[in-house]
Order: C-alpha cells, then structure tokens, then sequence
C-alpha cells in the first residue's frame, strides 16, 4: 500500500506560507512625506550654507526641521515599501514639534523685535533673499505641511493624552542643552544663549527657568489642544481610501 499523493509533495517553505507584512503601496503618501522631508531639510541646509544664524545648529528651529526631516523620509519610503505609518506617539510628537516652531517664531519672537534666527555679519540681507527663503522654509512651510500630513493621511482619534509628557521630552532636552552650553562659554561669546527669553545673562537662572516653565505649560496645553482635536477631527484618510476602493476596479487588486 502506497503513501498518499499529497504526502510525497514537498512542504512548502515558511515565506510561501506566511503572509506578506507590507500592503499596497501609497504613492501620494509618498510624494507629500517626501516634499515635506524636502521642505524640512531645504531649510537646514540652506541656512548653514549662507551662514543664516550662525551657529545654525545651536537653535530649537533648525534641529526640529532636522528632526522632521528624518521622520518623514523614513516615513516616505515606509509610506512606498506599503509598510505600516509611524507611531501616534511619534507623528503627534513632530506635530506638537512643528506648532512650536511656527507658533513661537510669529507669536513670540516677533516681539523680541525679530527672530533671533537671523543673518550674521558679512552674510545676505536679513529681509530679502535667501535668509527670506530660509525663514520661511523653517517657520511657515514646514509646520504648515506637516500640519497638512496630519489632517490628510493619519486616522484620528489615535493620539492620548498619555503621550504628551514624551511628547515634551525633546523641548525639555533642547533646555538642558542651551543651558549648558551658555555656562561653558565666555561672557563675552557670540550666541552664548540662542533666544533672548533664555538670557541668564538678563533674567538670571531663576527668570530663564520660570520663562522656560512657562513656556512648557503652554507646549502642554497645546499638545492637549492637538489631542482634543484629533478626537473631534473628520477621518478625511479613510474617506480618500474608501473612495479609491470604490473606484477601483475589483480585480485590480491592492491600491497602487
């Protein structure tokens, strides 16, 4: 008596049983991220070559447009491979990021008498050409833009409350870092603290501190704001996906 057929078949191996973990590929998904890791990065780069706010790399702006960028290329080529998106936890985070940028440069800052972010000697006009680019790129495109990714192409009602503390983990950090980094420098050096409301120098330890403390309560209430509404927000993501699945021929197979 002879085996059954299908017990002499070859097993077949694990990746051809196993399900594929990536979907359909997301091209606008893709080219938004990728312009905004673009615009994100454009910024940065544009400023440390024409010596806008030299040192460019000490200021809160230009390290969250930094910070963005990555985030979002990353997320780009997730976006293309069909992989999952980013994590609440983080997309909230460049959220909250991106609104503190754009709202402390036009709120705040302007009332310092201007952004300290600025040309430096010797460098292109403060009000016109490449330092207008840059200004721009970094206070208005990019918080703008990822404002647009958040609404457009993540489902609502994802972010928690829970996640504001890490949330305010990186400003907390940036504080530490201008704080330090005024207390090694001389008295007498240039940019010793990147913002005037962080003088030690004109309010003390005490008075930076209480501004920088207050400041915080209002990133919180802001990242509480965000939360609030992302829970109340329209879910435009999944009205885009089920209108293309409605278009969609129905052996065409997985969004393209």
């Amino acid at each position: 008596m002879t085996a059954p057929r299908t017990a002499l078949l070859p097993r077949p191996r694990a990746a051809e049983v196993l399900p594929d973990p990536t979907g359909p590929r997301h091209p606008w998904a893709t080219t938004l991220r990728a312009l905004i890791c673009g615009a994100a990065a454009a910024g940065p780069v544009i400023a440390l070559a024409t010596r806008y706010a030299s040192p460019t790399l000490i200021h809160f702006t230009v390290l969250a447009n930094l910070l963005i960028a990555g985030a979002f290329g990353w997320s780009a080529v997730r976006s293309w491979r069909g992989g999952p998106p980013l994590s609440p936890r983080l997309s909230g985070g460049l959220l909250l990021l991106a609104a503190v940028t754009g709202l402390m440069y036009h709120l705040v800052l302007v009332n310092y008498g201007g952004s300290p972010v600025s040309a430096t000697p010797g460098g292109p006009d403060t009000e016109t050409g490449w330092s207008t680019a840059t200004s721009l790129l970094l206070h208005t495109v990019t918080p703008l833009a990822v404002a647009a990714d958040w609404f457009l192409l993540t489902a609502p009602r994802t972010l928690r409350l829970a996640h504001i503390p890490l949330w305010l983990s990186a400003p907390a950090a940036y504080l530490g870092f201008a704080l330090a980094r005024g207390a090694l420098l001389s008295p007498d050096a240039s940019a010793r603290y990147p913002y005037p409301f962080l003088d030690v120098d004109t309010y003390g330890y005490a008075g930076a501190l209480t501004q920088a403390l207050a400041l915080g309560l209002l990133f919180a209430a802001l990242g509480v704001l965000i939360t609030a509404v992302d829970h109340l927000r329209p879910n435009v993501a999944g009205w885009f996906q089920h209108r293309r699945n409605r278009i969609s021929p129905p052996a065409a197979g997985g969004l393209k």
